[in-house]
């Protein structure tokens, strides 16, 4: 049963975050920021300029009470002991902002657009450092946990991108649709009018495998090698759209909320886990899912349905309405997934322990 947070908010939740130290951001549509103490009283609010829909936020990792938020094309930093006026304002984007992401060395801030755009601002020197691009609007960019120059990012272009600071052009580009084995499916038909527009992203804390939601309810998991990243797993435990993905600082354990309501989690570890300990079947298997994006022949086809088959999620949650965004933070000693939807109210649900 959830826990209803409520007070905060008159408006549709849009965003989440928590900071190391247990407290919760949460940002609405009209300009709405509220914070919350972990008993779900909230600690604070303010009402953003312009009133723009605040539809991203995240802590710094280096000091828990400085918080950047999104709202339009402008970029605020909060001071979260004192909501007052925004500390600093970053104008960089020239449309709607959808995702913020800041390197563990505080170092750089990354911004999502609906133009496709990613502005990668140095945070010592407030400039933008490098102006990265997808061809249609970018809706998830995740810097990679022990490597702060190195990020991946996804978009309705059905683009994956791994890209380094070092350079303007992608390291290693995947197009969601290219890669499959639905062509030679049933759902083929059901394919078409439902492509994998890719909603959102999260890296493991290892940095090397991340997460994938798209538009057609699966969810893909990435490893990276190198300067490139392949397909390791592919599952589906949601019958709409994922919009969001969210690895918990567990080894491999997987939160992921959908359009149809449902927030689901997995656990992975055995699966990812399996590959790192044999490199040999590792590779064995990524030449067999090269074939298949490739040949798309009958056997291979089974091979790829068992290896997702297999995968079932570790637990169930009937949200019951469409999830905007999820978060995770420890409350009293125990494991909780923070929910935001259409409401004005945060949602609570416990989760198991590892």
């Amino acid at each position: 049963m959830a826990v209803k947070w409520t007070g905060g908010h008159s408006s549709s939740i849009l965003c989440l975050n928590v900071n190391t130290e247990g407290l919760v951001a949460s940002g609405a549509e009209r300009g709405e920021l509220t914070l919350w103490d972990g008993g779900g009283t909230p600690a604070g609010q303010l009402q953003l300029p312009e009133a723009d829909d605040v539809t991203s936020m995240v802590f710094s990792p280096q000091r828990p009470t400085s918080l950047y938020t999104s709202h339009g094309e402008t970029i605020s930093l909060l001071d979260v002991r004192s909501l007052k006026e925004p500390v600093e304002r970053f104008h960089v984007n020239e449309e709607e902002i959808n995702c913020l992401s800041v390197n563990e060395n505080d170092s750089f801030l990354a911004a999502a657009d609906d133009s496709g755009a990613i502005k990668v601002v140095d945070l010592e020197n407030k400039k933008v450092r490098r102006s990265l691009r997808h061809s249609n609007i970018c809706s998830s960019v995740v810097f990679r946990p022990q490597r702060p120059q190195s990020l991946v990012s996804c978009g309705l272009d059905m683009q994956v991108m791994l890209w380094n600071l070092q350079k303007v052009r992608p390291l290693w580009t995947t197009n969601l649709q290219e890669c499959g084995t639905e062509e030679d499916s049933p759902q083929s038909t059901g394919q078409f009018f439902n492509p994998p527009l890719a909603h959102s992203l999260s890296v493991a804390s290892c940095g090397n495998i991340f997460g994938c939601g798209a538009q057609d309810g699966k969810v893909r998991i990435f490893r990276i090698t190198g300067t490139k990243f392949e397909g390791e797993l592919e599952f589906q435990g949601h019958s709409l759209g994922v919009s969001q993905v969210l690895f918990m600082p567990e080894a491999y354990w997987l939160l992921t909320g959908g359009n149809d309501g449902k927030v689901l989690l997995w656990d992975i570890s055995s699966e990812v886990g399996k590959q790192q300990q044999s490199p040999a079947k590792s590779l064995q298997r990524r030449k067999t899912q090269a074939l298949a994006c490739t040949r798309k022949d009958g056997k291979l086809n089974k091979v790829a349905s068992s290896e997702h088959a297999r995968v079932l999620p570790k637990l169930t949650i009937e949200h019951g309405e469409k999830v905007n965004w999820i978060s995770c933070a420890e409350i009293k000693g125990s494991k909780r997934v923070l929910v935001a939807d259409q409401s004005s109210s945060v949602f609570v649900y416990p989760l198991p322990e590892p």
